[in-house]
């Protein structure tokens, strides 16, 4: 059991710093020293493989015990429960999304009036009323808010509703019907669906499912064998009809989707590629054949409907940045393929159909959305002015000429907007005010700094306005940087709680990203991957140089893939940061791709079994394998996971933060928080959102020495 001691924080704010020593005693995890693993003719040590065991007794035992030290440390923070009352009182607003218009002359929104865990499902035929009926109440499907609404799927005749649901966080879904005008739920239920809606035909739909998991290894045996069903109303799931497997390939992902005319069903595989196959039949006739449109993975094609005897496809084919195809229903392979929208100098992120004629199309320039209207033939009718720069989406149908968008920055909590395409215009249907917060007194800029290789790289940065540059501002570094995943502006009231403070935050734009297309990702994949990390390490570089901060006041943090990159970071760089928040992240690189999904994400990290080289590669920068062992001092750092992650699972955390608290980093506090009930983090209700962000700030003001002024 190592022992380490914790420096009393020399801020002049803080009254509990008396100058006494708390020592932090870490719970003993299993270890088992004699197993070895051999990639080529590598070989590495992997001493806490008994952790991968997450329902063994001892593993039980070490995460009690770690949970009961982390608390322990927390609870003696002085501020930590005026923190709370903060973020809560922060986080109670209004929160209404864009409404979406049916055929059965309904409004649908979502809206949550403060601290609801989940978002409630209203529907009202009069958009400007100030009240609305609720349609759907997840809060009401369990008692502690952790089922979540995760899908809505109406039959084309809008007389049936699928709704998918998700319990504690998991990846795992449940398809459940109602009777849309009374609300009355059908017998129906589907069980162990995955990464899947319900795709509407005829009496019935598509969805996509996998074989029961073994009792016990529910989240975190490997998902093997997704297959495509139909099920039938009124019948039994047993019942289900087998549409597509393929067996050759276990590991793939397989989906439906079927357009609004029901024209035709086109299944798409994915996994294994940085893109996706697409094959294709008719519906309604018999003896239908399947047609491959595209049959490897190598390109991003999406289905965006079926217009006339028309498809339209919005793919990256010849276009890294993206474009719109068309192609008959009759011969749709890639080959017919016809251009309607050109590739563009921003990357083309939302296709949106208005009416019968016109699309919304929204672009991505330099991490930030821009939107125009255009024909349907792919002639510009006129941009959309947005309000500044942020975030946008709409909502739309081909059924209406009625258009919603909803837009957020850094600094805007999410407004409402009707769009007008007959006259370009735009109304504000509702905007959203907090208490206490004033966005005139914040701005965001952007800047462009230089990574270790030259390259230019975006990053937003949002702070009080009056800041002064005395290299003592404390900042908030965020980044992802993987999986061809864009980070634009977006707004956070529990970001609030930093900015008001005093606090930076700096959102980092790294390669491994969308920002710039199919290139921009590629530059971060494989063995591109370091330089995802040295772009994060230039972002904080770039800070400092501009006399925002200094290392003593830089937080990092970063969720999955980003978790990865604060391991990885703070190991290349401990000197670099202050405080590590590591969350849900992909931290053992050998052995990543043995868990559930985790084969999933070999495109972008490729595998320890693919080439002596990439095993070298990888070992090089996994975050378990590279924590230094020789005093150097590391940041503070509170990793985070939870019970129910099936999609990283808690093993990769579990190791790494025991690796961490053995190895001789320093003073900092080295804990890890396990959260119960939860998973990746979607779905998580606001109460556990609200208490994983007070232990996150409290442990981030008390080891920077700051006592926050807001929440007195």
């Amino acid at each position: 059991m190592k022992t380490i001691s914790l420096t009393c924080i020399a801020a002049l704010s803080l009254a509990a710093c008396n100058q006494k020593h708390e020592n932090l005693k870490y719970p003993q995890a299993p270890v088992d020293t004699t197993v070895v693993d051999k990639y080529f003719d590598i070989e590495v040590a992997d001493p806490y493989r008994p952790l991968e065991n997450d329902t063994s007794a001892q593993t039980a035992k070490w995460v009690n015990e770690e949970n009961a030290l982390t608390q322990a440390y927390l609870e003696k923070i002085p501020f930590r429960k005026d923190i709370n009352k903060r973020l809560t009182s922060l986080n109670n607003f209004s929160k209404k999304g864009i409404p979406s218009k049916h055929t059965d002359g309904y409004y649908y929104f979502y809206e949550n009036n403060g601290l609801q865990n989940q978002s409630v499902l209203y529907r009202t035929k009069d958009i400007s009323a100030d009240s609305a009926e609720v349609f759907l109440d997840p809060n009401k499907l369990s008692e502690d808010g952790t089922v979540a609404l995760t899908g809505i799927s109406m039959s084309n005749d809008d007389k049936y509703t699928a709704y998918t649901i998700s319990r504690s966080g998991s990846d795992w879904t449940e398809i459940y019907v109602m009777d849309t005008a009374t609300g009355n739920l059908l017998p129906d239920h589907i069980e162990w669906a995955k990464f899947t809606g319900a795709q509407w035909h005829g009496n019935g739909f598509y969805y996509s499912a996998y074989p029961r998991p073994e009792n016990g290894k529910e989240f975190s045996n490997a998902n093997e064998n997704h297959r495509i069903y139909y099920h039938k109303l009124g019948t039994p799931q047993s019942d289900d009809v087998l549409v597509y497997e393929d067996a050759a390939h276990p590991f793939h992902f397989h989906s439906a989707q079927v357009p609004e005319n029901e024209s035709a069903l086109f299944v798409f595989g994915s996994g294994e590629g940085l893109g996706n196959s697409v094959m294709m039949k008719k519906l309604g006739g018999t003896n239908s054949k399947w047609t491959v449109i595209e049959p490897s993975q190598n390109y991003e094609i999406s289905v965006l409907d079926v217009i006339g005897d028309k498809v339209y496809f919005y793919t990256n084919y010849g276009a890294p940045r993206y474009r719109i195809m068309s192609a008959p229903l009759n011969s749709p392979e890639i080959k017919n393929w016809k251009e309607v929208v050109p590739e563009s100098e921003g990357v083309l992120v939302g296709v949106d159909f208005v009416g019968e004629d016109k699309m919304i199309l929204t672009y991505e320039t330099d991490a930030y959305n821009q939107a125009y209207l255009y024909n349907i033939n792919g002639t510009e009718i006129s941009k959309i002015e947005l309000p500044s720069i942020g975030s946008v989406g709409f909502s739309t149908s081909r059924k209406h000429n009625e258009v919603f968008y909803k837009f957020t920055s850094f600094i805007n909590p999410g407004s409402v907007y009707a769009f007008n395409p007959a006259d370009g215009t735009s109304k504000a249907e509702r905007t959203v005010t907090l208490d206490g917060f004033n966005p005139d007194d914040y701005v965001t800029e952007q800047v462009f700094y230089t990574s270790a290789d030259s390259t230019k790289v975006p990053m937003f940065i949002t702070y009080k306005k009056g800041l002064e540059r005395n290299g003592k501002n404390p900042v908030y570094i965020y980044g992802y940087g993987g999986f061809n995943i864009s980070l634009t502006p977006s707004f956070s009231a529990n970001r609030l709680l930093w900015l008001e403070n005093g606090g930076i935050y700096a959102q980092a734009n790294l390669r491994g990203g969308s920002e710039y297309g199919e290139d921009w990702h590629l530059a971060g994949t494989k063995q591109n991957k370091l330089n995802v990390f040295n772009d994060f390490i230039a972002a904080a570089e770039y800070m400092i140089d501009q006399k925002w901060t200094s290392p003593d006041y830089i937080v990092i943090e970063g969720g999955s893939n980003g978790g990865l990159l604060v391991g990885a970071t703070v190991n290349m760089r401990p000197d670099l940061f202050k405080v590590a928040i590591p969350r849900v992240g992909v931290m053992d690189m050998m052995r990543y791709h043995l868990f559930t999904i985790g084969w999933n994400w070999a495109s972008d990290y490729g595998t320890s079994a693919d080439s002596k080289e990439m095993a070298q590669y990888l070992l090089d920068y996994s975050p378990i394998h590279n924590i230094k062992n020789d005093g150097t001092k590391y940041p503070a750092i509170m990793v985070t996971t939870a019970d129910h992650d099936d999609r990283v699972v808690p093993a990769h955390s579990f190791k790494y933060a025991a690796a961490l608290q053995a190895s001789n980093t320093g003073d900092a506090p080295k804990l890890i928080r396990i959260d119960s009930k939860a998973g990746h983090g979607a779905g998580k209700p606001i109460s556990k959102v609200i208490d994983e962000y007070t232990d996150m700030y409290s442990f981030i003001f008390y080891n920077l020495g700051i006592e926050p002024e807001s929440v007195k």
